[in-house]
């Protein structure tokens, strides 16, 4: 394999304490080595003299495949008939073929130009936050699909039958965290998501909704012990990645003390609050919204076991895809375009997909895109908050680069605050923030962070033993042209995209977690249980690994399993 020196370039790796010192990075065999000293034999130079080194991008979560994701690309024919750059590109040939494949669309983008957008801007590694278990092996296929990314999944528990009945059966914690084990191992999953703890099962049941310490119906147990449960359960199984938890109440005015009581919830144990934009309202002023992001800075600021993503609100077209059929039912009624649908999965979960528009003269809407960029300039520690609009739900992936611009750029902050609706405005404490980001600060928060997050540690950073997963940029004063066409994008050592444009197709990884588990104790009631109530057998019911590697779910041979041991922790 061919030795590569970047040469001159500014390193900005948080991981590593470097923030902008001018050294060489060496590539070899998809890895950054170390210097191998003078009269070492290098293959290839390339010059990045006063550019801007860091890792690859890492997107903590974003909703890029599964059954509500690809109703959302069904139900909004209208965004791939109008947005389709992504066409056969005849004028570029690789070997006789031609580079890209057909794919369109912005907010739903198709599985190709998913990967094609998201390397274009730098970002190597995308994680879909909420994969239901029955629904993992048509997750994976379409992200086996999604080339130029790293990718996992987060199995999605809290509304499911079985879990609620050990919990309603008053089961102790160690069968609990046996059957969790279960679930990540068998569909290949990189972490536990809970959404609308026990609102999904509720709905079932016709209830509309489900606050956070009051019982179910039908098991009669609290979302309280659901979370409690699986944070302990995540925490004493040693996955790295904590509970990832969309909190009651989303959209709800007031919902921000449901977010403390959630906090609280956990016990002390680590816990991610995602998209935390849409969990930090008030009921202030007339109009009875307000933005509470203050106090639940405040909270995360003084939590050192919690960390955040933001699910940042963007103006324009979007749809929102969600787990959380409660809710999505709940705000139909303002589809634009005015179509939408909810359904049942199995004894599991649920989801519901409604377009949105968000309006900058709207009040609730300019003030959902005031409160998140309060929330990312509150909160403190940028190891603990991540980079997110909750693709598609906020905001389409693709703005990032603006959104890095709002967070780096006080006077453009500004400008734009003057743009939105006059009483949301008003009602926002954003322009008398001062703070900007850095750029060692975004690498945290797009890089080292949600790496770190994800116990991926071979990504997000630039040291020696690191996979050679690079993005290079020309230092501009305008950071959204900064971030949306970098210089170069490696990926596993290989020049991936050049000055925005893919270059080379490659296929990413597909990272799960192993975790120690008793198996033997909690197959047999699953057997039974699949045998009673499923539509499918258990054995028909796991994702092997050969599904994913080998030929794979892709049929192509591409595919490759990247597994992360757990550390397991004595239950208490």
């Amino acid at each position: 394999m061919t030795l590569v020196k970047l040469a001159g370039g500014r390193i900005v790796d948080p991981a590593n304490g470097r923030n902008g010192d001018t050294a060489d990075l060496y590539l070899h065999d998809g890895m950054i080595v170390p210097d191998p000293g003078p009269g070492a034999a290098i293959d290839q130079v390339i010059d990045v003299t006063g550019k801007v080194v860091m890792a690859g991008a890492i997107d903590i979560h974003s909703h890029i495949g599964g059954g509500k994701v690809n109703l959302a690309r069904a139900i909004m024919t209208e965004d791939h008939r109008g947005h389709h750059p992504d066409l056969l590109d005849r004028d570029r040939f690789d070997g006789g073929d031609v580079l890209r494949r057909a794919g369109g669309g912005i907010y739903t983008p198709s599985t190709f130009a998913t990967g094609y957008r998201y390397a274009e801007m730098g970002y190597t590694a995308a994680f879909e936050p909420a994969m239901v278990p029955a629904n993992a092996r048509h997750t994976h296929a379409e992200l086996a699909d999604t080339p130029m990314i790293d990718k996992g999944c987060y199995a999605m528990l809290g509304s499911d039958d079985f879990l609620l009945r050990l919990l309603a059966e008053g089961a102790e914690q160690p069968r609990i965290n046996d059957y969790v084990g279960w679930i990540l191992e068998a569909v290949q999953a990189i972490a536990i998501k809970v959404v609308n703890p026990g609102g999904i099962n509720a709905f079932k049941f016709n209830g509309r909704d489900l606050h956070f310490d009051s019982p179910g119906p039908h098991y009669g147990v609290t979302p309280r012990r659901i979370v409690t449960a699986l944070a302990r359960a995540v925490h004493e199984l040693g996955v790295p990645h904590p509970l990832h938890i969309h909190c009651n109440d989303l959209g709800v005015p007031g919902n921000w003390e449901t977010t403390l009581q959630t906090i609280a919830g956990a016990e002390g144990l680590p816990l991610h609050l995602t998209h935390l934009q849409f969990h930090s309202y008030g009921t202030e002023g007339k109009r009875k919204f307000s933005s509470a992001a203050a106090q639940v800075a405040e909270v995360v600021n003084r939590t050192p076991s919690v960390s955040i993503d933001v699910g940042q609100v963007m103006f324009g077209q979007t749809v929102t895809a969600s787990g959380d059929t409660m809710m999505q039912y709940r705000n139909h009624r303002h589809a634009h375009p005015d179509k939408w649908v909810c359904m049942d999965i199995e004894c599991e979960a649920g989801c519901g997909v409604v377009p949105f528009r968000y309006r900058d003269q709207n009040f609730v809407n300019a003030l959902q895109w005031a409160i998140g960029l309060e929330l990312f300039l509150l909160v403190e520690d940028p190891w603990r908050i991540f980079l997110t609009t909750d693709h598609p739900n906020g905001a389409p992936f693709s703005t990032y680069p603006h959104l890095i611009r709002l967070l780096m750029d006080r006077s453009f902050r500004r400008d734009m605050l003057k743009r939105i609706s006059r009483p949301a405005a008003a009602a926002t404490v954003l322009g008398s923030i001062e703070r900007e980001y850095s750029l060692y600060e975004i690498a945290i928060l797009t890089r080292a962070g949600p790496a770190r997050a994800l116990g991926l540690h071979d990504r997000g950073h630039l040291g020696p033993g690191a996979v050679a997963d690079i993005t290079i940029y020309t230092e501009q004063e305008d950071k959204e042209a900064m971030f949306a066409r970098p210089d170069y994008v490696f990926k596993d050592g290989r020049v991936i995209a050049r000055n925005g444009e893919v270059t080379e197709i490659v296929w990413g990884a597909t990272h799960a977690v192993r975790p120690e588990f008793d198996r033997g104790s909690i197959e047999a009631p699953l057997r039974d249980y699949f045998e009673t109530y499923q539509t499918v057998r258990l054995g028909n019911f796991r994702v092997t690994d050969a599904e994913i590697e080998d030929a794979g779910l892709s049929g192509e041979g591409r595919g490759r399993l990247v597994r992360h041991a757990c550390r397991r922790i004595g239950a208490s």
